[in-house]
């Protein structure tokens, strides 16, 4: 066959070649303009993840980032890891070949894992897990290394091209930019409102000291005053935690320890916790619904459960009910993940429109409603956290004058009603290597 002549099915495979790759471009750009349409933390971390692992047509994937104390990379986001797994292995920058990437600012491909020097087994040894091949590449900024993304096990363990290599730069290099940007409009943003919130109790512990150095003060007034003191001080108590809880869920650093547990079990062990605070306002709560087993953090669900029953309690009519349903949610596609569904319903004034598209964001308070209950309004934004971060939503359905209702989704765990099926992100799951 003369040199100019050319196959069918050399023409077939340069086409299918070609439209494969065309898809996968458009694909990385639909992802970077998804990256770059949020300044979240969390959501960018898993973005990245499930791009990597979708463009390279790898099983798992991973992000390690710099630690800028110890200088030591740690994960911030897998495919199949937990989060007290992550945290719980440091990679080294030396001896590891995300450490190699990170040190060389260049990526690094490894066809066989154990026969590479660079290969850093503890975290198999850790997590029974088994790392074939893997594709790691450096996150940059300004031509500095704040990262390594990796893609773990080619899946059939087909070789890495050098399309993986250029797609895996091209959407570390996006992601390096949207993390960076993220981590400074946080701290930015949330030191600003911390400041903002912290004046008033400050203020008011200011005037109560200056008040109690005056000698003619009375012994009531001057109880008054302590009492005032005591209440503001309870009040930056809280406003501390709650700041740093929120400020560990937007940088992405706040761990999930997912488990098994009875979500009913969980709502009364809840309710009993407050019932005495609801009865002093002859406030019923009742807990309905099925014994259904969701896998997520038990406590930061815990945590969720006890904000949206006590705002349910403080925002509630005298003698009301709240009723706390649980069942297992409908998907809305067939091949869609198992979840459950929560419901905290009371019988109190209900919010407005206007309002609802304002309750969970940071500090917001209803109008009207200051003078009559106590809190640091970052109630709500951590409980929305908290479930984002479990890959699921929390909402609410409100009427003025009827009631409202908050209801958020788990995911179902193994032994519930329908298939097995687990939570991204549980420690039973096999989970994702490293190099």
């Amino acid at each position: 066959m003369p040199a100019s002549e050319s196959h069918p099915a050399d023409d077939k495979i340069t086409v299918e070649n070609y439209q494969r790759l065309l898809a996968r471009y458009e694909r990385l750009m639909e992802v970077i303009r998804q990256l770059n349409s949020t300044l979240d933390l969390g959501t960018l971390l898993n973005r990245i993840i499930d791009a990597a692992a979708e463009l390279t047509d790898a099983e798992e994937a991973s992000i390690l980032l710099l630690d800028p104390v110890t200088g030591e990379l740690r994960f911030e986001a897998t495919t199949n890891m937990s989060g007290s797994a992550m945290e719980a292995i440091p990679v080294p920058l030396e001896g590891s070949l995300a450490g190699w990437v990170a040190t060389h600012g260049q990526p690094g491909l490894v066809e066989d894992a154990r026969s590479d020097e660079r290969w850093y087994g503890k975290v198999d040894k850790t997590m029974q897990f088994i790392t074939r091949n893997l594709l790691a590449v450096p996150m940059k900024v300004h031509n500095q290394v704040i990262g390594v993304v990796e893609a773990i096990n080619k899946r059939e363990d087909t070789r890495w091209t050098d399309d993986d290599v250029s797609t895996l730069t091209a959407l570390a290099d996006q992601a390096a930019i949207a993390v960076q940007n993220a981590r400074l409009f946080q701290q930015s943003d949330f030191v600003a409102e911390m400041v903002h919130e912290l004046r008033t109790p400050l203020a008011a512990l200011k005037a109560s000291t200056s008040l109690l150095l005056r000698p003619s003060m009375s012994d009531e007034l001057r109880q008054e005053i302590v009492r005032t003191m005591h209440v503001e001080t309870e009040r930056l108590t809280r406003m501390t935690t709650e700041f740093l809880d929120l400020a560990r869920l937007e940088s992405g650093r706040a761990r999930l320890d997912a488990q098994i547990f009875d979500i009913r079990q969980l709502a009364e062990e809840c309710a009993d916790l407050v019932r005495q605070q609801a009865q002093e306002r002859d406030i019923d709560i009742r807990i309905s619904g099925d014994a259904l087993k969701a896998e997520a953090d038990r406590e930061k669900i815990k945590q969720v459960l006890l904000n949206l029953l006590t705002n349910a309690i403080k925002y509630n009519r005298e003698g009301g009910t709240i009723i706390c349903e649980i069942a297992q949610a409908a998907p809305a596609r067939r091949r869609d993940p198992e979840h459950l569904l929560v419901r905290v319903r009371d019988s109190g004034y209900g919010i407005s429109s206007e309002d609802q598209q304002h309750v969970f964001d940071k500090f917001f308070r209803i109008a009207g409603t200051a003078d009559k209950t106590v809190g640091t309004g970052l109630g709500l934004s951590i409980a929305r956290r908290i479930i984002e971060a479990h890959g699921c939503m929390l909402d609410l359905e409100s009427e003025p004058g009827v009631g409202t209702t908050f209801y958020f989704t788990l995911p179902l765990a193994a032994g519930g009603p329908r298939r097995e099926k687990r939570l991204p992100g549980s420690a039973e799951l096999s989970s994702s290597g490293a190099g």
